[in-house]
């Protein structure tokens, strides 16, 4: 006797949900191994993880999964593509069909890889070190390539490993769009850089005891709209945010007592990470409509918190009078204005997490580059840290004194993060058009920065992009909430009006 579709809709949504129950699972162990785990617990941390991976693919790609698609392909379930029936039957039909491309021994073998990976990639930072590091990168870079493959015919072997991050996308158009904004922002950090004003950076320098800046960190966090009723923040060496689950969302930061910048920013950030995560809607938890669309949608809610907000003057003039006092020894002499021209100090920078609004996209065509290099097999491991430097001086005229400042700055690579980078200059470019497009929609929101107030913004966020989940593509989501494809205007007309004010020109 056939069953109904609502049935076997339900039974689909059954076993997602199970899915996403073990990811929750892996994403524990994932936080529990760069916050806690002892070093030597290591090897056996990967055997766990690779486990975990290999249950979720087999789940992920039964075969009565691919029956349940087919059968729900047809029904009126489906007829709307859009609905919550429709959307979350046409989503999985996708992750089923890219999930069968890919064995369960790969799988398994990236998972561990990527565990193993991190390790060795967090000593070799340590000790300044690329050539221990090397060996698992390059068995990371041929995994990488083998998945790849394991997709079919793309136009760039580096496509499906994209659309892991940020679906819908191809290489040629991100090349096209970080082009363009690459030659919009030359002539501007030119106007910059040939300005005689420059900011007095020493005064972030200063003496910020670590306990302080976790405190005052926290109440901005908790100021802008994070939840630690259901999150919570604690220290590892790259900053990062784990969504575990509804009401469990976890920030990291790491701390520096004489760089005031380095936890605020990076905690505003990651909190930005969090709200979205906390926006979703939890009676769609485990569900595509209950996910983030993409990691450029992700990291536009982040840098939307962390720059277009929190580096903003009036969002300053509320908070500056509390910093003096939470920090009264290096603050106490310093004046509102003088904190804000050094909080937005553009110069060329080596590291990436700390770079400023405006060259912080070259840092990400450097990436993007290099990594496109080693997937499409034009650069080998070996050669990849004179390659770094060389870019380097190329794009920001510096060059990394030491590897740890260069190419092992980051926890990507060793993780397999392959596809990930160029998300981080889509998220700035998305930031900038939904922020003007709610500023068009609410009014200026400076005045209600100036109170302390970001319950507004926040709520048009969390109705026209946390609520949709994955129901519409980056693109179509950009569409439709600013009538305007992606584009650098927004981003470069913020960076001009703000900048220009700073430096005089």
């Amino acid at each position: 006797m056939a069953r109904e579709p609502v049935e076997i809709f339900e039974q689909l949504c059954d076993s997602t949900r199970e899915v996403v129950m073990l990811r929750s699972l892996e994403g524990l162990l994932d936080w529990d191994e760069r916050t806690q785990l002892p070093p030597a617990g290591g090897e056996y941390r990967a055997d766990q993880v690779a486990y975990v991976a290999g249950l979720v693919h087999q789940k992920q790609t039964a075969p009565e999964v691919g029956e349940w698609l087919d059968e729900l392909a047809d029904s009126p379930l489906a007829a709307d593509s859009t609905s919550d029936h429709g959307s979350t039957i046409r989503l999985l039909k996708r992750d089923y069909e890219k999930k069968t491309c890919l064995p369960q021994s790969l799988v398994e073998e990236l998972a561990r890889t990527s565990v193993l990976g991190q390790q060795v990639w967090a000593s070799a930072r340590r000790e300044n070190d690329f050539s221990s590091f090397q060996p698992i990168l390059e068995k990371t870079v041929t995994l990488k390539r083998q998945e790849s493959a394991a997709h079919g015919s793309s136009e760039t072997p580096y496509d499906p490993l994209l659309d892991d991050y940020e679906p819908g996308e191809s290489t040629k158009n991100i090349a096209r769009v970080l082009g363009e904004l690459r030659d919009a922002l030359v002539p501007l950090v030119q106007a910059i850089s040939e300005s005689s004003f420059s900011p007095d950076v020493s005064l972030l320098e200063r003496d910020y005891p670590v306990a302080a800046q976790e405190s005052f960190g926290r109440l901005a966090a908790e100021a802008i709209g994070f939840d630690f009723q259901a999150g919570r923040l604690d220290v590892s060496i790259h900053p990062f945010c784990a969504g575990l689950g509804p009401g469990d969302v976890r920030l990291t930061t790491r701390y520096d007592p004489n760089k005031f910048n380095d936890a605020f920013f990076s905690i505003l950030h990651e909190a930005g990470h969090g709200i979205y995560d906390q926006g979703l809607p939890r009676q769609h938890y485990g569900l595509p409509l209950g996910k983030d669309v993409s990691m450029g949608i992700h990291e536009s809610q982040s840098r939307l918190w962390e720059n277009l907000v929190g580096r903003s003057r009036a969002f300053w003039e509320h908070f500056f009078p509390q910093a003096q006092t939470v920090f009264p020894t290096a603050l106490g002499d310093v004046n509102g204005d003088n904190f804000y021209s050094a909080i937005n100090d553009v110069r060329p920078s080596l590291i990436r997490v700390d770079a400023d609004e405006v060259t912080y996209n070259l840092h990400i065509l450097i990436r993007f580059e290099l990594e496109l290099a080693l997937i499409e097999d034009q650069l080998q491991v070996a050669d990849l840290p004179d390659a770094w430097n060389e870019k380097y001086q190329h794009y920001l005229g510096i060059d990394p004194p030491t590897d740890t400042e260069g190419v092992l700055q980051d926890i990507h690579w060793g993780a397999g993060l392959f596809g990930y980078f160029p998300t981080y200059a889509l998220g700035n470019l998305y930031a900038s058009q939904f922020f003007a497009q709610a500023e068009k929609d609410l009014g200026d929101l400076s005045a209600d920065f100036r109170r302390g107030e970001f319950s507004r913004l926040r709520e048009w966020l969390n109705e026209n992009i946390h609520q949709h989940g994955r129901r519409y593509t980056p693109a179509e989501l950009a569409e439709r909430i600013t009538g305007a494809p992606l584009t650098h205007e927004a981003l470069l007309g913020h960076l001009t009006d703000k900048y220009s004010a700073i430096y005089g020109f």
